[in-house]
């Protein structure tokens, strides 16, 4: 093939979940519970407010399970707008004690594309934004377009809406950083799979800057045209992590995961049709935003979005939507990266 995995400590480095300041040097966190290892990280690192926020966070979450869908949005937000605080505070971002986003309902019949959600310059939505580097400006989106852009839902979207909206999340799998032998040039790259193999796959990637790797025939392998160095050895190595970090936060804009006992990754499509280039946790507190205020303002629209053929799209991103926030904000926070037990991984 011409390449090796890059490793550090002993261990093949895999894109991180967290994406503004990942610590490639710590290991896999094995965690059964998010909540109470975000907990504990906070009193270890004496983030007080942020503990409050957590804790606050986490009841908000327990009563969501106990309520029917037609409520359980509106405590699933304020678990969310909690854990972001937590976030935020961690960080030492400031940020205007405003939620950060409306909605409105436009004219018509009871519909996903007429719920309209403005994101607001000032608020907590401002700051979650800002730390992903997304401006928020007074942007609009509709519900339906905001969900279309979630990988967790996107198969249930599609099914959902099996025309008009084209598939934005490609799967990939075995995703690494390697380098070329004999070489300080290094990359990132990942197969897919097998019906996903084709010239008309590759051709939706070429645009994001993706190429074939015809080193090995067996595989399909695809890689990222942009290279960095990574140094084996000389004064030049302690500055590695730091190049790969900063080429890791370009490329985790590019591919997303799913929070499970094996994580799945995808990269997604941009310049798309309805396609939003925003990280999934401002996607999903929008999102779930416009829910809350249905639920809180007027519960019958959400009730008949319920009965209509948005159903089932509606149900699984209520239902869930918090385990994959909560997976990423934790990641977020801590920097590192958080996985179920029961599993060995690689890395």
């Amino acid at each position: 093939m011409g390449y090796k995995s890059i490793k550090h400590n002993s261990k093949g480095i895999k894109p991180h979940k967290a994406i503004v300041s990942p610590d490639f040097n710590y290991k896999t966190v094995l965690v059964r519970n998010h909540w109470d290892y975000v907990e504990m990280w906070l009193q270890k690192e004496r983030k007080l407010e942020a503990l409050m926020y957590w804790k606050q966070a986490e009841k908000f979450y327990q009563a969501s399970l106990t309520i029917p869908e037609t409520a359980s949005p509106l405590t699933i937000y304020y678990s969310f707008l909690n854990a972001t605080k937590a976030l935020l505070k961690v960080k030492g971002k400031t940020f205007a004690e405003l939620h950060g986003a409306t909605g409105r309902i436009q004219p018509g019949d009871t519909n996903l594309r007429n719920e309209i959600i403005t994101f607001h310059r000032n608020g907590i939505l401002a700051g979650l934004c800002s730390y992903f580097g997304e401006t928020c400006n007074g942007e609009q989106y509709s519900l339906k377009d905001l969900l279309y852009n979630l990988p967790f839902v996107h198969r249930c979207f599609n099914l959902t809406f099996p025309t008009g909206y084209q598939e934005i999340f490609i799967p990939i799998y075995n995703p690494q950083f390697v380098f070329k032998d004999n070489s300080r040039q290094a990359w990132f790259c990942a197969e897919l799979p097998e019906n996903y193999r084709s010239q008309h796959t590759l051709n939706k990637l070429i645009p994001l800057g993706f190429e074939r790797d015809l080193g090995d025939q067996n595989k399909y392998v695809i890689r990222t045209k942009k290279r960095f160095e990574w140094h084996r050895s000389g004064l030049k190595k302690a500055n590695n992590l730091l190049v790969l970090t900063n080429y890791h936060s370009k490329l985790r804009k590019k591919i997303h995961y799913i929070y499970g006992t094996n994580t799945l990754w995808y990269i997604k499509r941009t310049g798309q049709p309805n396609c939003i280039d925003r990280h999934p946790l401002t996607i999903m507190f929008a999102s779930m935003h416009r829910l809350s205020e249905l639920a809180r303002y007027d519960p019958t629209v959400l009730h008949r979005h319920l009965e209509l053929k948005q159903n089932w799209l509606l149900s699984e991103f209520i239902k869930g939507s918090s385990i994959e926030f909560i997976d990423q904000i934790a990641c977020e926070i801590t920097n590192q990266n958080l996985m179920q037990p029961a599993i060995r991984y690689p890395y």
